[in-house]
This record gives structure tokens, C-alpha cells and sequence, in this order.
């Protein structure tokens, strides 16, 4: 088994569903995933349930954080994909009343969110990543695309799902690919497409979960093809040796740590006929539905649905925090 370690986590292990208390699972919200949200938290829900615990569905599109904060909830496992829910904002209104949380913190949540920012960081610390520019008009767009080359990949700085997303081919495409792209915020990235292979790695309570290798048969892996198409291909694990696998396994480390991301993640890659492994994004709060990847590559490593959504609750917790029912368990023991 092909593991990578993050550099500070360690697992929190919870072995009675009593002491997650009263859960709130995060969902729908007013963003542009809601759907999708939706689909990934009744999920969720019905998975924790399972195991007994005490949860309940909590749509903030529909019910206010003043209500929430009289709930009487003891923790909340956010499936809430894109703003409002992944950026940081919803973690830091959960901060703010003092309700634990899964998943990665306010500044992690809000970096992983933002594209560019993200890029920075993957440059600053020589982890791979694809070229890219960044413009706020067209005149950038076009100045970027000709020092990039085509084809290029065109997406909105803080969207998560391939929203907003378009690939060009030639510039005769620019302005309406900036122009979508433009519709989910003023900032957008321009980024060097690599023809090859797309992979993802799940992390998961400090380890990396085995590789995906997505096979689509549409322009990209798009919003389509992650939660609509039935012809879209996953082999897992997705690579051909251990080695590669680890080398995957370590640069999805160490993205995830760079950005200060913790609890649990995904890391999308595109690989080309170099067969450098190139750093796309890190996404914080993965989905959760029939077609999503984190559930995939944790039953590849013997961890079912409702295990893993359990496991996902337990990041809730800091090592520590409860003495009699939470054994803090070493990676690989």
C-alpha cells in the first residue's frame, strides 16, 4: 500500500457515535454547486445516520447562522461546495460560534479557493504546476495568450467543479471564454493546457488515498463529465508502479500542506507526455455523490462510504480533545 504522510496530522479516532454529539450537515446553500451539494450532504447524512449518529440536514440558503447558532448543534460536517461554503467564509462563521468543523480552516479554505493565489504558493515552493497568467480585462486575456500559446484553459479565479471553465483552442475563442469565465467573479485564470493524462489524490486525516486516472470522452473533465456522464472512465489506482504512485502520493502531500489545508481533500492533476505530474488544484471540500472521486479511492483502500464519512466527522476534532473515547492513532498502526 503506496501512503503518503502530511507532515503535521495525525488521525483523531472516534470509537462511540455519542461523542460526536449533535451534527449539523451542511448543505445546498446559494452558490453556483448547489445541486450538487445537495446531492453530496443527503449523502452524507444518510451515511452517518447509519452509524448512529445524531445528524441532521442544515440548508443555509433556507435557515440563517443566527438560527443555526440556537440549533444546539455540537458540530457541523460541511458538504457545501464553492462560495459560501468552501471559501472560508462558512468555517469562519462556525469559528465564530465556536462549533467544530470538518475539514480545512479559514485562511486554508480560503486560499484552496482561490486559483491564483493558490498558483502562487505552488510556484513559491517549486511544486509543479502549469503555466499561467492572470488577467482582469480582455486586453490581458490576449496579451497572456500569446505568451502562454494555445491551446489554453480559461476559468474563473474562485469557482470550484469546472464552473465557468472553457478550453481554447484559438483566439477567434478568447472573448467568449472570458467572457463566461468573467461571470463568476473579475479575476480570472489563464492557464497552459496540458494534453494528457488527468489524475486526482484524496487525502485524507494526513495520508494520500491510491490515484484516479480520469478518462473522458468530452473536451475536459467538465461539470458534465464529474456529475452528469455515464461514459467518464476511472481506473484506480491510476497509475502503472509504485513508484509513480508514491510520486503522486508526495506531491498531493505536499500541495495540500503548502496551502495549510487539513481533515481531508482532494489534489487534481494533469500529466503530459513528459510524465511530469502537474499540480491543478486543491479541492477542500470534494463531492460527495455517486460520481465523486473521494469515495472511490477510499474503497480502494478498504474504506467504505459511511467509514469514510465517519472518518471525515472525526476531523472535526484536535487531537486530544476528548481523553476517554479518542485514542490518537499513528498513521499506519
Amino acid at each position: 500500500m503506496i501512503k503518503s504522510m502530511g507532515a503535521f496530522e495525525q488521525r483523531s479516532m472516534i470509537t462511540d457515535a455519542s461523542d460526536f454529539g449533535r451534527v449539523a450537515v451542511m448543505l445546498g446553500g446559494d452558490s453556483s454547486e448547489r445541486e450538487v451539494s445537495l446531492n453530496s450532504g443527503a449523502a452524507v447524512l444518510k451515511a452517518l445516520q447509519s452509524k448512529d449518529v445524531d445528524a441532521h440536514a442544515w440548508d443555509p440558503a433556507e435557515k440563517s447562522m443566527a438560527e443555526f447558532g440556537d440549533a444546539g448543534f455540537d458540530r457541523a460536517w460541511i458538504a457545501l461546495h464553492g462560495p459560501g461554503g468552501e471559501d472560508g467564509m462558512l468555517q469562519g462563521a462556525l469559528q465564530w460560534l465556536n462549533v467544530p468543523y470538518t475539514g480545512s480552516g479559514v485562511m486554508a479554505s480560503a486560499i484552496a479557493m482561490d486559483k491564483v493565489r493558490s498558483k502562487h504558493l505552488f510556484c513559491a515552493a517549486d511544486i509543479p504546476t502549469p503555466d499561467y497568467a492572470v488577467a482582469r480585462s480582455l486586453a490581458e486575456a490576449s496579451v497572456a495568450a500569446e505568451q502562454i500559446g494555445f491551446p489554453l484553459i480559461i476559468k474563473p479565479s474562485g469557482q470550484g467543479s469546472s464552473v465557468g471553465m472553457s478550453k481554447v483552442f484559438e483566439r477567434p475563442e478568447l472573448n467568449k471564454a472570458f467572457d463566461v469565465a468573467l461571470l463568476y467573479g473579475d479575476t480570472v485564470l489563464i492557464e497552459k493546457c496540458i494534453n494528457g493524462d488527468e489524475f486526482t489524490v484524496s487525502v485524507l486525516q494526513g495520508q494520500a488515498l491510491p490515484s484516479i486516472r480520469i478518462v473522458t470522452p468530452r473536451v475536459f473533465y467538465d461539470y458534465r463529465a464529474k456529475y452528469e456522464s455515464d461514459r467518464t472512465e476511472y481506473v484506480c489506482k491510476g497509475t502503472s508502479s509504485d513508484d509513480e504512485e508514491q510520486r503522486y502520493a508526495d506531491l498531493a502531500i505536499a500541495a495540500f500542506d503548502e496551502l495549510g489545508c487539513s481533515g481531508w481533500g482532494r489534489v487534481d492533476f494533469m500529466t503530459g507526455s513528459d510524465g511530469q505530474p502537474l499540480v491543478l488544484e486543491v479541492n477542500t471540500v470534494p463531492g460527495m455523490t455517486s460520481h465523486s472521486l473521494v469515495p472511490m479511492a477510499a474503497q480502494r483502500d478498504g474504506i467504505d462510504f459511511a467509514e469514510l464519512c465517519w472518518r471525515i466527522l472525526e476531523t472535526s476534532f484536535v487531537a486530544g480533545q476528548i481523553e476517554n473515547n479518542v485514542e490518537v492513532a499513528a498513521h499506519g498502526a
